[in-house]
């Protein structure tokens, strides 16, 4: 299945995209694609909804965030391999953990705003695994019965801010509008691989990024696994698991978004994303 929200912000409903791309309201089933509905048993019962029985969403709604009352939003550092030869750095031993505000969660075709004093804002194109089932010291090969599903996320960075103003990588990350999560949320029975899915991102038609999840250093289920030794995962949390090369600080020269500028980003079999950017 592939599940979203739709609506204006701050208001949107659950929604189900049928076999013909068209957006049924899931209202009458769910409140919200949240919490418990994130489990097994309940997406199991979603499953069991003839989409054809659901109303026709007509028009062109904003989408929103594909999961709301997103509790955690964790993100997985220099995780693939070829994106940390291209910032000049080893591989790390464990996975390098770091949080996104979650305010900075928006919709996947929404404005992203460059912050007032921002000199180095940045895109990453990333898997996002969402939890489905509460998880706390789960074995590698268990975890991945803790996911609902996988979505787009753009972790898009200001790296003035996150490298040198002090502190964690947090203030980079936690921009208003730099989290953009969506458009669907891709039940896991959907991926047969999570390893195996292309990635990119284009600014303004370029294709700057343009790889694999192959090239993971930490897969999803060890991702998975080692957070929940440190923490334990709510249905809902957001995991975003790091991103191939292509990103502005990695160009000759750096570059980095500018207001006016068009991203597109997408991930096989997960949808694809578009943004302005503008002044914030």
């Amino acid at each position: 299945m592939k599940l979203l929200r739709f609506g204006p912000l701050g208001a949107e409903k659950p929604g189900l995209l049928d076999a013909d791309g068209n957006i049924r309201d899931l209202s009458s089933e769910v409140g919200d694609i949240a919490g418990d509905i994130l489990g097994d048993a309940a997406l199991e019962k979603l499953r069991g909804v003839d989409p054809r029985s659901l109303p026709l969403v007509g028009g062109e709604p904003r989408i929103g965030a594909c999961v709301g009352q997103v509790g955690k939003f964790i993100c997985i550092g220099l995780n693939y391999a070829d994106h940390a030869a291209e910032a000049g750095m080893e591989l790390p031993e464990e996975p390098v953990i770091f949080f996104k505000a979650t305010s900075s969660i928006m919709g996947p075709n929404d404005d992203v705003e460059i912050p007032r004093t921002s000199v180095k804002s940045d895109w990453e194109v990333e898997l996002g695994v969402i939890i489905g089932k509460h998880a706390k010291y789960v074995s590698v090969d268990k975890a991945l019965d803790h996911v609902a599903g996988y979505c787009v996320v753009n972790d898009l960075s200001e790296r003035d801010f996150q490298l040198h103003r002090s502190g964690q990588w947090v203030k980079g990350k936690s921009c208003d509008t730099f989290g953009p999560i969506g458009p669907w949320l891709v039940t896991r029975d959907e991926i047969q691989d999570p390893q195996d899915l292309s990635m990119y991102l284009e600014v303004n038609g370029h294709r700057y990024q343009d790889g694999s999840s192959r090239t993971m250093h930490f897969d999803v289920a060890t991702v998975v696994s080692h957070l929940s030794q440190f923490m334990s995962l709510q249905p809902g949390d957001v995991i975003s698991t790091g991103t191939p090369p292509g990103v502005g600080m990695g160009q000759t020269p750096e570059t980095y978004l500018k207001p006016g500028d068009r991203i597109e980003l997408g991930i096989a079999g997960l949808g694809v994303q578009r943004q302005k950017v503008v002044a914030g």
